[in-house]
């Protein structure tokens, strides 16, 4: 038989060790879940919270399951972090194989291939055609650290911009990055300097055009900064923690014209929007969008802690030798775990479940807006959907925002055995991160507890 009789291979349909079905057994919490609840106020710090105080016994697919036996539907995926799946197979196998062989050396003390593979299928992957190299680190806030100090590094400039509603970390440096100081950075100062908030792109709110919006950025970025001190401006394509905010058409590439021009690095910070989610690889594909440097964390490594820097050789090149790295960045294990999403991603053809995933949430949301005018808004890209709440009768004025209405239904959806997760600068957006591996039915059945929630809002 030759290779063009050979029938199609199609991938084999995912074995699930977990019912992927939501099922309450107790109260939420339950009675396991409290006593442990109990144990932690002694010995976790207070400043570590949680969305929701059930304990996690196993997790597959689309599926939590607690140590009382409640089977909960995740739209939160660890915000962001299991794209593909909890425990997927590929990822557990690999994982699981290295374990075996190498889990640590240090790659600047004696390096392995899987951290140079997983450097390759960056630069294969990550928007731009040119050459490109990586550095590989444990977290997104530790990302956005190397991405700044490359970007310095390579310009000799001091000044880092972002935009208003940002999110980008928890460090030092990254909490000054922040728009919003509660929970994340407040008590916590001094913090890091020469950090600048320009204005960007928010349709809902600011009505502007992607041109006028990008002029309002570039003017604050000029007349504020000044683009001689100017190392680089930090953009997440879609805000994050901010509210998933999707910017206006010929935003982004105008203000990454208006970079290349002054000798600025443009960094996108693809921390929560990169790894599939949105339907791409990247969200910046969404918006034409070839960023200098690209960062990435949250869903690259299927679970296990990775994040890295990738871009222009010439810029990742800057630093002298041994002025990147650390102890546990690019570690083996989270390397061939991220060889294997990278791998499930393709074999699996997980782009397009993130778009049926949009498509299907995007449907029954826009069905939920026409009944509830207390949806402001339903945005987003792929497998990362948000809708802003507002107060009612409100839509189409004022759009006062309504913080209360967002925990009523993440509480309310709790108990009946769906994570939802709130965002926004005011509270009051609730957000979809599932899983590429939630099914349409599963997505119906979160968007009837969703519809039982507004309406027992009144």
């Amino acid at each position: 038989m030759t290779d063009s009789q050979m029938p199609a291979q199609t991938a084999a349909a995912p074995v699930y060790t977990v019912p992927q079905e939501r099922k309450i057994v107790t109260a939420v919490p339950g009675p396991k879940s409290q006593e442990l609840q109990a144990r932690r106020a002694n010995v976790v710090s207070a400043g570590v919270s949680s969305a929701l105080p059930v304990f996690i016994e196993r997790a597959n697919g689309a599926i939590l399951v607690d140590v009382d036996g409640n089977r909960f539907l995740d739209f939160g995926a660890g915000i962001g972090v299991t794209t593909i799946g909890h425990t997927e197979e590929r990822v557990v196998a690999a994982a699981a194989a290295q374990l075996q062989d190498v889990i640590h050396t240090l790659f600047t003390v004696t390096p392995y291939e899987e951290y140079v593979r997983v450097a390759e299928l960056l630069a294969e992957h990550t928007p731009g055609n040119w050459a490109k190299k990586s550095v590989l680190v444990n977290s997104g806030a530790e990302a956005v650290e190397n991405g700044v100090k490359i970007a310095r590094k390579h310009t000799g400039r001091r000044a880092v911009a972002v935009l208003d509603h940002a999110y980008h970390g928890r460090t030092n440096l990254t909490m000054a990055m922040n728009y919003k100081a509660m929970p994340y950075g407040a008590g916590f100062g001094p913090f890091a300097g020469d950090v600048y908030h320009a204005p960007g792109s928010y349709p809902y709110r600011d009505g502007l055009s992607g041109a006028d919006a990008a002029a309002r950025t570039i003017g604050y970025l000029e007349k504020v900064v000044g683009a001689a001190d100017l190392a680089c401006l930090v953009v997440e394509p879609i805000q994050g923690e901010g509210g998933f905010m999707v910017p206006a058409e010929g935003f982004l590439p105008t203000l990454q014209a208006w970079c290349t021009e002054h000798g600025v690095v443009m960094i996108a910070d693809e921390i929560q929007s990169g790894m599939a989610r949105t339907g791409r690889y990247f969200a910046s594909e969404h918006f034409g969008w070839e960023p200098d440097l690209v960062l990435s964390a949250k869903g690259i490594a299927g679970g296990l802690p990775l994040a890295a820097v990738t871009g222009r050789a010439e810029i990742m090149d800057a630093s002298h030798p041994g002025g990147l790295g650390g102890t546990f960045g690019g570690n083996p294990v989270a390397c061939a775990a991220a060889i294997a999403v990278f791998e499930a991603i393709e074999e699996n053809d997980l782009l397009a479940e993130g778009r049926r995933i949009e498509a299907t949430l995007m449907s029954g949301l826009e069905r939920l807006q026409q009944r509830y005018d207390t949806i402001g808004d339903i945005r987003g890209k792929g497998a990362m959907i948000a809708i802003e709440l507002v107060e009612p009768g409100t839509r189409d004025t004022s759009k006062r925002p309504n913080p209360e209405a967002v925990a009523s239904l993440v509480a309310y959806a709790a108990q009946q055995g769906v994570l939802f997760l709130s965002a926004g600068t005011y509270g009051n957006v609730l957000r979809f991160l599932p899983s590429l591996a939630m099914s349409d039915e599963l997505i119906e059945d979160g968007l009837r507890v969703l519809d039982d929630g507004l309406a027992a809002l009144g």
